[in-house]
């Protein structure tokens, strides 16, 4: 009796936990970087799953575009601009994404980008490299990752609960040639992510995750005259990264929503600090 009363509340548990697993309904999560093709398109992909959306952009006409076609489209979104690099600009965000939502649930960190300075051209060398510029790139992609979950998460530990995640690459797990700067943050996001997960669930409880996703390669704004010729092939260089990626071909943006909605829901709710690739195979491959 006992025996079978068990199995009964834990089926009953299990189908309750299985009609919520995956449910983003109501979620708040504020997304830097939502004015670009990556982020935008993780944007409406949550908003049309539910999650209401704060999009982030240095740049406010973008973030108030997407804020609109996700409005447009049925979705609930407010636009900020916002340096990610600003501690007191992202402050008042926060508050003020609490005032209208009253929560905070998710963060994702998809603010990023590289410039010319920080790169080793076909026709330079490593000495070329313009310190000043390294700084810049590794500032916006990690300390511009870092300061946003600084002041973010801070609120999520009052409520016990919230998923953070960094935006890796795959320049950080293999020595992709020129990008070192990039490279450099990239790889710090790393190490960054798992020491974020290890000191908030130590501090404040399971509740709290912080994971990141290492995109292979998309084609983006600030990468496409890199991948892409005018005509919509591939550049030498991108014919490299496509040869050596298995699948045979460039990612989709709209490919890393799923791993995304599963980092941000209780279908990864035993999940922290780990590094998720989303590379076609790009990273486990030898090229032979």
């Amino acid at each position: 009796m006992t025996q079978q009363a068990a199995s009964g509340s834990t089926g009953s548990s299990a189908a309750a936990f299985k009609d919520t697993i995956f449910d983003l309904t109501d979620q708040v999560v504020v997304i830097t970087g939502g004015g670009g093709v990556l982020g935008g398109t993780i944007a409406s992909y949550l908003a049309g799953h539910g999650a209401r959306i704060a999009v982030l952009d240095l740049r406010e006409e973008l973030a108030e575009r997407r804020a609109e076609m996700l409005r447009a489209e049925g979705g609930e979104a407010i636009a900020f601009a916002a340096d990610v690099l600003s501690r007191e600009r992202l402050v008042e965000v926060r508050d003020a994404i609490l005032d209208k939502w009253g929560r905070i649930d998710a963060l994702l960190n998809a603010a990023g980008g590289n410039m010319p300075g920080a790169t080793v051209g076909p026709d330079q060398d490593l000495f070329e490299l313009s310190s000043d510029d390294f700084k810049k790139v590794t500032d916006l992609n990690l300390t511009g990752s870092v300061l946003p979950t600084i002041v973010f998460a801070e609120k999520m530990t009052l409520n016990g609960r919230g998923s953070i995640i960094n935006f890796s690459s795959m320049t950080a797990q293999r020595a992709v040639t020129r990008v070192a700067g990039y490279s450099a943050a990239k790889g710090a996001i790393d190490s960054i992510t798992r020491w974020m997960a290890a000191e908030l669930s130590l501090r404040y409880g399971e509740g709290i995750r912080v994971n990141a996703i290492a995109p292979g390669f998309f084609i983006g704004d600030q990468n496409r005259r890199l991948l892409l010729n005018e005509d919509g092939s591939p550049t030498e260089r991108g014919d490299k990264v496509i040869r050596q990626t298995p699948m045979g071909r460039f990612g989709r943006a709209e490919e890393l929503c799923g791993t995304i909605h599963w980092l941000l829901t209780d279908a990864s709710s035993f999940v922290t600090g780990v590094v998720v690739p989303i590379d076609g195979g790009f990273s486990m491959f030898s090229g032979v």
